[in-house]
């Protein structure tokens, strides 16, 4: 059995047409005006509608132990949700427990994530460096299919890293071709706000962005890249929220490395005043690196980085917590767990502000979504509808209109950072691996259904040495 998707406007990155698309099994298998309807093809007319490669989130945290706590959503309420906005894959990190290594995380991360309802692959975190950690990460990329790994910059005595071991993980990655994504903040200054401020007595949500200011997030990120560079390694610099960091990014291009920067939704669109929200609802915001103030220029720089091609990808670090979870730094703003929903809004939100808004093209749109993150990252069956690509697609109504609300998403967050907001544009249909899983606002996944993608080092994202 397979689909015939009639007269519908394929739009992929640098170009749009009226076509049908087929699809056998999993796979795109022809593309045409007027293709033959098989004897048990199902028809779907997408006559007035966008047939859009499915969305690809480069970063998500599905039933992330973190801050005491665990994310809201696991591997299949996640996925679902993510179907509900149009994402058909997902890239997860393994984070090993402290002391745990790196292939006995990835069988953990590997165990949770067999109920997803979408395809998933995993960034691999490098938490600290041991006399083991060069050859296991060796050993994920060669053995594996892992062909990134993860460094954070903050998080003090938990999951930072210190300049010794962002400077052996970008050794390695150079030698093996893979893709550092890195979490640009300086988290010795982080803490020593945090210690300073809380001593101080200023405990509430709206001291977070004051003890993570723009400046440690532009330092962290030209100390990243200085060590990508050094090595020739590809870095990859997560959640950009500032024009500080964008900056760096586009001094390192501009001077020819290999890097890529990505952004997300709530960083284009909140500002600092949702963090003064009455009865502590300035919770629901916390996360790091933490949304910027209106005025100085942020918002503006990361817009443009995305339509000039500075930045190159928009994830949505999806890691909701709930009312209740936020509640454990009611005292100090520290304890609160850091993260929210956004797997399900992304497609909405950039449509609106991005496309209508006139920032950016369609076609831009799915560049950013799709198209990059699946050559950045080796998902080279993803990306664009073409034939012989899996038959992930999301069948748009650009016509359509809707309210984002926490109350009908799919999520088991219980708020939505972008309550109430009125987007244009209407998903109406998502497939994955060619069937038809949500339809009509209905959600139609099987757990387990989605499928580990093994993935070698991509050709698009590595490079020949560079030196200082």
């Amino acid at each position: 059995m397979g689909l015939l998707i009639r007269r519908g406007t394929v739009v992929n990155a640098g170009e749009r047409f009226l076509a049908d698309v087929k699809v056998e099994g999993r796979t795109i298998v022809a593309m045409g005006g007027d293709l033959m309807k098989g004897t048990n093809d199902t028809e779907i007319d997408a006559e007035g509608r966008y047939v859009l490669p499915g969305f690809i989130d480069p970063h998500v945290h599905m039933e992330l132990p973190f801050m005491g706590t665990v994310s809201a959503d696991d591997f299949e309420t996640g996925t679902a949700s993510g179907i509900a906005g149009g994402t058909t894959s997902i890239i997860d990190f393994c984070i090993p427990a402290p002391g745990t290594s790196l292939l006995d995380g990835l069988a953990e991360w590997k165990r949770r994530a067999a109920k997803a309802t979408a395809d998933y692959t995993f960034h691999m975190a490098i938490t600290h460096w041991g006399p083991n950690t060069a050859d296991e990460m060796r050993a994920v990329v060669r053995d594996h299919g892992i062909s990134s790994f993860k460094v954070f910059l903050a998080y003090k005595g938990a999951i930072m890293v210190d300049d010794h071991a962002l400077y052996q993980v970008m050794k390695v990655a150079a030698e093996t071709g893979a893709v550092v994504t890195v979490h640009a903040e300086n988290g010795d200054v982080v803490w020593n706000l945090q210690q300073e401020l809380i001593a101080k007595g200023c405990t509430g949500p709206e001291y977070h962005p004051v003890s993570r200011p723009s400046a440690v997030e532009g330092e962290a990120t030209e100390r990243a890249l200085t060590m990508a560079r050094l090595h020739g390694a590809t870095a990859y610099i997560v959640h950009m929220t500032c024009r500080e960091s964008v900056q760096a990014l586009e001094r390192a291009k501009l001077a020819g490395q290999k890097c890529y920067g990505e952004t997300c939704p709530q960083y284009l669109l909140l500002d600092d005043s949702v963090f003064n929200a009455p009865d502590f609802g300035g919770s629901a915001f916390v996360m790091s690196p933490p949304i910027r103030p209106a005025n100085l220029g942020h918002h503006q720089a990361l817009w443009a980085g995305l339509g000039n091609g500075m930045l190159d990808a928009v994830g949505t670090d999806h890691c909701p917590f709930t009312h209740a979870q936020k509640q454990m730094g009611v005292k100090d703003f520290t304890k609160i767990p850091n993260g929210a929903a956004g797997i399900e809004d992304r497609l909405a939100v950039l449509y609106t502000h991005g496309v209508v808004g006139g920032r950016f093209s369609l076609e831009r749109l799915v560049e950013l979504n799709s198209t990059n993150p699946a050559r950045i990252f080796g998902l080279d069956r993803k990306g664009a509808v073409s034939v012989g690509m899996d038959a992930d697609l999301v069948i748009f109504d650009p016509e359509g209109k809707g309210v984002r609300s926490a109350k009908t998403h799919f999520s088991k967050a219980d708020r939505s950072i972008f309550e109430g907001q009125d987007v244009k544009g209407r998903i109406e249909r998502t497939i994955v691996g060619g069937q038809v899983v949500f339809e009509g606002g209905r959600l139609m996944t099987e757990r387990g259904a989605g499928r580990f993608i093994a993935r070698k080092p991509s050709h698009f994202a590595h490079h020949a040495e560079v030196r200082l």
